[in-house]
């Protein structure tokens, strides 16, 4: 079975900037109900995705106070949780972040192996890939960040 996530999240300075479980050292950070993850929110979304049970929102609704400052790891671990419970287990997971800046680089690995610990998968299943938008829309004026996620499901 196959998923596919999105999330995007305006940036404003002064906030946090985590993507990836990682905090990225950078003057403008994410405006969001939780940690403003992008990239562990697109890849819970490709996990729902595949097993077809909603999305991130339907779980973790930003209306709730108990998510507030929430660290998306939390939201990782009951997507995995959920697919074990219907049988079935990442086979791979596929990420692609858009954002201007900060460089991502130096952090790729690390937000590698951290997606692997949360995934139970081995670190050579986990793509973390980065570009900019050639400094078009809202992710060239710094305005936001997105990313995007595909994940493949296989039978326990």
């Amino acid at each position: 079975m196959i998923g596919m996530g999105f999330d995007v999240h305006r940036l404003a300075e002064g906030e946090s900037l985590v993507l990836g479980g990682v905090t990225i050292d950078s003057p403008i950070g994410t405006v969001a109900h939780s940690d403003g993850d992008v990239v562990l929110h697109a890849l819970v979304d490709a996990i729902l995705g595949a097993l077809a049970l909603g999305d991130i929102g339907e779980h973790f609704p930003d209306t709730d106070p108990r998510w507030k400052g929430e660290p998306s790891s939390t939201f990782v671990r009951h997507a995995v949780q959920l697919a074990r419970t219907e049988g079935y287990r990442l086979g791979n997971v596929d990420i692609s972040l858009v954002l201007e800046s900060p460089k991502i680089l130096p952090y790729k690995q690390q937000m590698r192996e951290m997606i692997a610990e949360l995934t139970e998968l081995p670190v050579n299943r986990v793509s973390v890939k980065a570009t900019t938008s050639e400094r078009m829309g809202y992710v060239g004026r710094r305005e936001g960040v997105h990313a995007w996620c595909v994940c493949e499901l296989l039978p326990q």
